[in-house]
């Protein structure tokens, strides 16, 4: 209990202003703690807490086709090497789903290397 309430503050502090809207899974510790906080004042009473082991699912399932890829590899030796593969992954998969116009960064006629250099640093 004392580490979900720990999570929620330190996530609050993070944000500056607490949710509208909390989604929990059906962990019993995380109820609590938010129905303590409430209580104590550290989040407003009108806080909406939705309870579904579903929603809180999206991120990974967007993360799904990352960890598909990234799972039959043997492995990376150095941090740098992980990095790019799975920062190139995400991006191939943000072009696929639309989230990605390569306009927007407005680059011109820039050279290849600092296409890819603007690209990854986009993350």
């Amino acid at each position: 209990m004392a580490a979900a309430r720990a999570f929620f503050s330190k996530a609050i502090r993070h944000q500056g202003q607490p949710p509208e809207t909390i989604t929990l899974d059906g962990y019993a510790a995380s109820h609590r703690a938010v129905r303590e906080m409430k209580a104590d004042g550290l989040l407003p009473e009108d806080t909406k807490v939705r309870s579904s082991k579903y929603l809180n699912n999206l991120i990974g399932q967007d993360h799904r086709h990352t960890k598909s890829r990234t799972n039959v590899m043997l492995g990376f030796k150095r941090f740098r090497s992980a990095a790019t593969t799975i920062s190139c992954l995400e991006l191939m998969h943000r072009i696929r789903k639309g989230q990605f116009d390569l306009a927007k960064l407005g680059l011109g006629d820039a050279a290849t290397p600092t296409v890819w250099d603007a690209v990854l640093s986009t993350r």
